[in-house]
Formats: C-alpha cells, structure tokens, sequence
C-alpha cells in the first residue's frame, strides 16, 4: 500500500512511501484487539479503593437488645451493615488489575489496529520536521493545513521534546514516539499521522 507524503503546509510532496503489508495490510484479529486494550486499560486502574468492614468501624461493641423476646429482629451491636455508619458487606478491597499478556498477542493487536487504520483512510504520512522551541500555535497551524478535524496522534521515530510539548495542551492532539506506541492510542486516535522516519522504525518494531 503506498500513500503520498505531505509536508507541513499540508501540500503533497510528490513522494510516497510503501507501508508493509505485514503490518498494514493483514487480516485484523479482533480478539487480540480487545486483549490488548483490556490489559491496557487495567494497568491504568491504581485499585486503591476501600471500605471499611464490620470489624473496622470505630463504634460500640455492646449488643443493642436481647437475643430473644423482643419481637423484632436480632442485632448485633452498632456497626452492623444493617444500620447506617454500619460496615459494609463484601466491600472493595485495594487489588492489582493488571494481568499478563503474551508479546506475539500484544504484536498482533497492534498490527491489527493498524491494519485497521490503514484501511479505513485514517493513516496520514508526513515529512519529518521540528521546532526550535515548543510554541502550540504551529503545532495547531500543521494540524490545520492537513485538514484535521478530531483527535489526531503524531507518530515520530525518536522523542522530538519540542513537538511534544507543542501539542501537550492540545485536548484531542499528542505525540508518541513510534517505540511506545500501542494498541490503545491507535484505536483512541482518529487520525494516526506517521513522520517518513516513523514508519520504518514502526516497521522494525515487529520483528
């Protein structure tokens, strides 16, 4: 699959660059898919939540009435679940969420992602460019040349400090370097925007 590089005025360049079939063209595999961004996803959950039980409310331990003869129901003392301030009933505990995945399911995801982009239209190549210093309104001037509307994810070969920070205060614009780059931020972006020098270091990536 070839697609036309453009440059930072949104003009085409005349070049092209060949995008692998065995990263952009294979048949995706929605599984893997969801694997990967369920595993990313609960690697962001810190699982602190807590609630306090029975045993670890601060209250009277004196039983409230008898047993028996009372006519209602038997109680124990104050910090039942059955009162309000009681402790609660197999509540949250803090737990880890994160779970194992294989690198082969985790490299298929993102082919499958890509793949996916690829064929929908939603894959832009650029040519490589930096600022002198971060400044948002050109990363904001570039996006608009392109003709970009909605989120967009800029893929560079290495970690460009200025470009980054350009874009940092952008809500529905960021930067990856194409070595960090992961299932989620394919599917989340709804552009993916590829320097000329990313697409060969996404490429090596696989193998």
């Amino acid at each position: 699959m070839k697609i036309e590089v453009f440059n930072i005025q949104g003009q085409q360049t005349g070049r092209q660059v060949e995008l692998p079939e065995d990263v952009f063209g294979i048949e995706p595999n929605e599984h893997a898919v969801y694997l990967s961004v369920k595993q990313y996803l609960a690697n962001q959950r810190q699982g602190t939540h807590k609630s306090k039980e029975r045993s670890e409310i601060s209250g009277s331990t004196r039983k409230l009435h008898r047993q028996k003869g009372t006519g209602g129901s038997r109680k124990g003392d104050i910090n039942s679940p059955l009162f309000a301030g009681g402790g609660r009933v197999f509540g949250p505990k803090p737990r880890d969420y994160s779970f194992k995945l294989n690198k082969k399911v985790k490299r298929l995801a993102r082919k499958s992602a890509l793949t996916s982009k690829a064929q929908a239209g939603k894959i832009l190549i650029v040519e490589d460019f930096s600022f002198e210093a971060p400044k948002t309104k050109a990363y904001t001037d570039i996006l608009n040349n392109l003709k970009i509307v909605g989120k967009s994810l800029l893929v560079t070969a290495d970690m460009e400090k200025e470009v980054f920070l350009s874009s940092r205060n952008l809500q529905k614009a960021g930067v990856v370097r194409a070595g960090d780059l992961n299932t989620y931020q394919i599917l989340n972006a709804g552009t993916l925007i590829l320097s000329e020098s990313a697409v060969a270091k996404l490429t090596d990536s696989f193998e």
